[in-house]
């Protein structure tokens, strides 16, 4: 079983920054991909950014040159470095994990508010 735990969410000013965080922490063999979802009041949920093992990056268009997604393999840990956030951004934000325990398994953060005011 994989435990993750995310930090960072809150209220920014638009224009400004945020750094979310993900700790993944269990019975982890080795971790595939790491990214981030959100998912906005009556939308569905979208991926953000993802990180694979090689350290191949993506990112949804509307975020790119603004976001940046990074991760600490020795720490199990995924970073979401925010800049230049619009009010568009306001989401909760989801950690997303795909781990081989056992088997192998996606797992989902808690999720954390993100808020930009305009």
């Amino acid at each position: 079983q994989v435990q993750l735990v995310e930090s960072g969410g809150g209220l920014v000013q638009a224009g400004g920054s945020l750094r979310l965080s993900c700790a993944a922490s269990g019975s982890i063999v080795s971790i595939n991909a790491m990214g981030w979802y959100r998912q906005a009041p009556g939308r569905q949920r979208e991926l953000v950014a993802i990180i694979i093992s090689g350290g191949t990056t993506s990112y949804l268009d509307s975020v790119k040159g603004r976001f940046t997604i990074s991760r600490d393999n020795a720490k199990n840990t995924v970073y979401l470095q925010m800049n230049s956030v619009k009010a568009e951004d306001t989401a909760v934000y989801y950690c997303n994990v795909q781990a081989r325990t056992s088997y192998i398994g996606s797992y989902w953060g808690q999720g954390t508010q993100v808020t930009v005011s305009s």
